[in-house]
């Protein structure tokens, strides 16, 4: 599985990048929201973990990009999350295009099993 990361926090795409590597998928890692865009606009990947807060060009300025330019349809995109998100602010993203919305911190087995159960559709 292709597997990108786009979350500004260096620890975090450094840990899961390591833990997905070892388990036998290829990660790319973006630790900003405009060269992640960048990268799913010029490479395809099987998901997308995108973070939602960042800096300059947050997870939802992505999110509003590609749905704004008819290409989330081209991605699946799973959010990730440290801050309380309402139902209404995920239902929001979902109809953006988002595949779902997962809260941090999540343990990375659950992660890899959950990635597996949605890139198998």
């Amino acid at each position: 599985m292709n597997i990108l990361i786009i979350d500004d926090n260096c620890e975090i795409t450094t840990m899961l990048s390591k833990y997905f590597t070892l388990k036998g998928h290829t990660c790319y890692v973006s630790n900003d929201g405009k060269n992640g865009l960048l990268m799913m606009e010029n490479s395809q990947f099987h998901v997308v973990l995108l973070d939602l807060a960042m800096p300059d060009f947050s997870g939802r300025d992505l999110i509003n990009h590609l749905h704004d330019h008819g290409k989330m349809r081209n991605h699946t995109v799973i959010t990730l999350t440290a801050s309380s998100l309402s139902d209404i602010d995920a239902t929001y993203l979902m109809e953006k295009g988002v595949h779902s919305v997962l809260k941090k911190p999540i343990d990375p087995d659950t992660l890899l099993e959950y990635l597996m159960k949605v890139t198998a559709k």
